[in-house]
């Protein structure tokens, strides 16, 4: 049997940062659904059966834990989950928020994509699915957080380029207002500027993990191998009439 059909006929493993919580509790949660085994690394794994705790805004320690989850071999599926909001206005947004923005929004998925590039390479086989924001496209009150949102989605075009021709596929994904502690944070319910977000969605709704779980399975299937470079919004349909056809 080749590495290839190996990768693709036992249980195969799924790297997930920030899958604590969240969208990334959902896509593991779909993972496992899916027949897929789910390593999660994040900040708080108590409640997660094998996770790897690790701070991803610090390279040494998130080195530290990607050779923890390549000790039992090749991972050849990524899901760059982590990220963090640092709302501010462009004049007041901070040094440290933006560096921490950069650290956790880009730099980790650049660095997770080099440690299992190797293990996809000699598979013949990989998925990569980042995910980007809708705010990518420009939002209010988001200079750091759409810049590296929008980075994760130029490293994704790139590595699609480059990455082909080992069977290797990397896609974004670009949520809309979705239903999390993150997004709660940064957009009370009650307040009139998140009835007005909801507003605006042509589907009248906030989205769920579940939502963006739901494509991120497809971006992971492998029989999605025809299908790289791109950046699918699940956005309840806010996107249209912004982003280029």
């Amino acid at each position: 049997m080749s590495s290839q059909s190996a990768s693709l006929t036992d249980r195969p493993r799924v790297l997930i940062t920030g899958g604590g919580a969240g969208i990334g509790a959902a896509a593991a949660e779909r993972c496992r659904a899916d027949g897929y085994e789910p390593i999660i690394i994040d900040r708080v794994v108590d409640h997660v059966p094998g996770g790897i705790q690790a701070d991803l805004s610090n390279a040494e320690d998130t080195a530290r834990a990607l050779r923890q989850a390549l000790e039992t071999g090749p991972i050849t599926r990524l899901i760059n989950n982590v990220g963090v909001v640092v709302p501010n206005d462009a004049a007041s947004q901070t040094l440290a928020e933006f560096d921490l923005a950069v650290s956790l929004n880009l730099r980790c998925a650049f660095q997770c994509m080099q440690a299992l590039l190797p293990g996809m390479k000699q598979a013949g086989f990989g998925r990569i699915v980042n995910m980007s924001s809708r705010a990518a496209l420009g939002k209010d009150l988001r200079t750091a957080y759409a810049a590296t949102k929008a980075g994760l989605i130029g490293m994704t075009r790139v590595w699609a380029l480059e990455l082909g021709q080992w069977g290797i596929t990397a896609n974004a994904i670009g949520p809309g207002p979705i239903r999390t502690e993150l997004f709660d944070k940064a957009n009370p319910p009650d307040a009139p500027r998140t009835q007005k977000i909801i507003a605006s969605v042509p589907v009248k709704r906030v989205g769920t993990p579940e939502d963006v779980a739901h494509a991120v399975s497809y971006m992971l299937d492998e029989r999605s191998g025809f299908v790289t470079g791109q950046v699918l919004y699940v956005c309840g349909g806010m996107t249209v009439g912004v982003a280029s056809v």
